[in-house]
């Protein structure tokens, strides 16, 4: 099983290392599928770089996009430059899963964990508890428990897993995955637990950027003088689902939503207009959160966290 102390040593290593490792990962996973692999595609730029990758390899591999109908008109237009892509779509709306699951706020496993003490999940209720001891630091956020709005981790599941997964499962392909362990804690114990591929599992997946850090990202897109989607250019670090709650609370002004007013002043009114009037009500949970989301707003109130 991959140590901690393998994982730094390993993110430590140049770019080229990293390259010339995540290429043995990438042809290991493919001759234990059979050559029976594909591309998940997200428009992004670890997933751009993802795919040259595995594509420098695996020329004719295929990469699949799942369109939630959540992302930047501009990652649709860079998607549709790649040849050899499939697209998949989610069942369900965005409002129906907020309608449904609730809103996706502050991190998956907070979320997780307020949606389970919501419905008197008692191990979920006890990591709310000040004493008990966590990574995710959860009992910070058990005064939402009283939000006036239902919370949830569904939405990624929902939007974009079950599509993907729905697609590999008739098509008999399993994916190149383009996520990396310091993103999150819970990143980070999904490799110490499977390392970058998972072969010997009923949904196989390779993850072969896991040991990649965000600047190996770049360094490889200026080395190789890729093309990344157009939201970069305008300012924002990620180009997930537009309406995506998950992390704003860490981010310095202008956040993604203030930005997304300069940007795409249509799209921002939309998700900031009440859930009565037809948007998606983000305005209300944003406040409750007291994290700014209009242009003018020049600084987060921070504290308002601890309440």
């Amino acid at each position: 099983m991959p140590t901690y102390n393998e994982l730094k040593m390993f993110q430590n290593y140049p770019l080229d290392l990293k390259i010339a490792k995540s290429s043995l990962r990438i042809r290991e996973f493919y001759n234990a599928m059979g050559g029976a692999v594909a591309c998940s595609f997200s428009g992004g730029k670890d997933s751009t770089v993802l795919l040259h990758l595995v594509r420098s390899i695996y020329p004719n591999t295929l990469a699949i996009f799942s369109d939630t109908g959540l992302e930047f008109p501009e990652i649709r237009s860079f998607v549709k430059t790649f040849d050899n892509v499939e697209i998949v779509r989610p069942k369900k709306s965005f409002r129906q899963v907020l309608e449904e699951y609730g809103y996706p706020v502050i991190g998956k496993e907070v979320a997780n964990v307020i949606d389970g003490a919501r419905k008197g999940q008692e191990y979920r209720l006890q990591r709310l508890d000040p004493e008990y001891k966590s990574r995710f630091n959860v009992s910070k956020y058990a005064y939402l428990l009283d939000a006036p709005f239902k919370i949830s981790d569904r939405c990624c599941y929902h939007m974009k897993k079950a599509p993907m997964e729905k697609f590999m499962r008739k098509s008999g392909l399993s994916p190149y995955l383009g996520t990396m362990a310091e993103e999150s804690s819970l990143r980070t114990q999904k490799w110490l637990q499977h390392g970058c591929n998972m072969i010997d599992s009923k949904s196989p997946k390779s993850q072969p950027l896991s040991f990649w850090r965000e600047q190996d990202i770049w360094e490889y897109i200026n080395h190789f003088g890729l093309e990344v989607a157009e939201p970069y250019h305008m300012g924002y670090k990620r180009t997930g689902c537009v309406f995506c709650m998950f992390g704003a609370q860490c981010e310095k002004a202008p956040n993604r939503f203030q930005l997304l007013q300069r940007t795409h002043p249509k799209l921002w009114a939309y998700c900031m207009r009440d859930w009565e009037s037809g948007g998606l009500g983000l305005a209300g949970v944003l406040d409750y959160l007291k994290i700014p989301y209009e242009d003018n707003q020049l600084t987060f109130n921070v504290k308002g966290m601890d309440a």
